[in-house]
């Protein structure tokens, strides 16, 4: 899932290259343990819970900002049909391929090896992937079908100018169902359109970021540390359909959103070629970092148990495996297919 997916009209921003390569480092974090946790291990679901609360939201206030500076958020009625092929190929067919794959790929290798997030059969499988959607074994592709809605939605809705953001929110405040992945397309949009907003206000918005990063930083990890503290009591298993970790999420994500966007603009990371190159690759690796994970989590646990003091350097070679084996599959196998290449780029 990656904000590359529209490209700026005036050129890369190397700000947002950045942001976006710190966002999938933490998007691969969270998809290090799917279901159960290891043994011993008091660290990861807490620190998990928290990156939780911005890391999604973050990445869709990156898409937004890119879908506006592109132009596409306002395209034309007449354009609008030629958009929306535009958009199925580029997010809706990756959605059902790789879904497919990640699930044809879990049933083939739970004779082999553990698999997190196991469907009973192919069928339930089919049908969770894209109707039951809160039992999905392919849920990281979610991103791909919301952002599909919203690049359809977007240059419709923007014309209702300042109520684009009540509708944001209305959105946001709906109990959604977990179903086609409702209750996650209603959550995101608000963020959306902030990045959307964002990107409309210009110099504006980024002369404010670089004004405030640090007491925004400073507000955000002051509100994180509150959260790791204990001081809400959250049903956080609820996850997005809890009301009240919704306003938490809301609140942790507007912080999060100036202060992340502020520090990859400033030393020492507005020099992180790391982060840059990551950036480039994040679409390849939001695609292909669960199944990385899972193949790697699987041979792993064949020989060395993930439990207690095994898990930290389990958890940086789980790191690894989704960060640079998608670019190694993507460079190795499909770019010598030029669909594959082209969905993945």
């Amino acid at each position: 899932m990656s904000p590359p997916i529209l490209a700026p009209t005036a050129g890369r921003m190397s700000d947002i290259d950045r942001a976006k390569g710190l966002a999938i480092l933490l998007v691969v974090f969270g998809h290090l343990v799917a279901r159960q946790d290891p043994a011993g291990v008091g660290w990861y679901e807490p620190l998990r819970v928290l990156v939780y609360l911005f890391h999604m939201p973050f990445f869709m206030y990156l898409s937004g900002y890119v879908a506006f500076r592109s132009g596409a958020a306002r395209a034309s009625v007449a354009a609008w049909p030629r958009l929306a092929r535009r958009r199925a190929e580029r997010l809706l067919l990756p959605f059902l391929l790789f879904g497919l794959l990640i699930l044809a790929g879990k049933l083939a290798a739970a004779r082999l090896v553990p698999v997190d997030n196991l469907p009973p059969d192919a069928w339930h499988g089919l049908r969770a992937l894209v109707w039951d959607t809160g039992a999905s074994p392919a849920t990281s592709v979610w991103y791909l079908g919301a952002l599909f809605v919203y690049s359809l939605a977007i240059p419709l809705l923007v014309r209702s100018g300042p109520f684009l953001w009540v509708i944001a929110l209305a959105l946001f405040a709906l109990p959604a169902p977990p179903i086609l992945y409702a209750d996650r397309i209603c959550t995101y949009f608000v963020f959306f359109v902030a990045g959307g907003m964002a990107a409309d206000a210009g110099q504006r918005w980024l002369d404010g970021i670089d004004r405030w990063r640090w007491l925004s930083a400073a507000c955000f990890a002051a509100l994180l540390a509150a959260v790791a503290a204990g001081a809400f009591p959250i049903d956080f298993s609820a996850g997005t359909r809890s009301g009240t970790y919704k306003a938490l999420m809301l609140a942790t994500s507007f912080l999060a959103i100036p202060a992340i966007h502020g520090l990859v603009r400033a030393a020492p990371l507005a020099g992180s070629r790391a982060l840059l190159w990551l950036g480039g690759a994040s679409f390849a690796i939001y695609l292909l970092n669960t199944i990385c994970i899972g193949v790697a989590k699987g041979v792993l646990l064949r020989v060395v148990s993930w439990d207690g003091a095994n898990f930290l350097p389990f958890a940086a070679a789980l790191m690894l495996a989704g960060t640079l084996g998608p670019v190694l599959v993507r460079c190795l196998l499909f770019r010598r297919v030029p669909v594959l290449n082209r969905l993945t780029a």
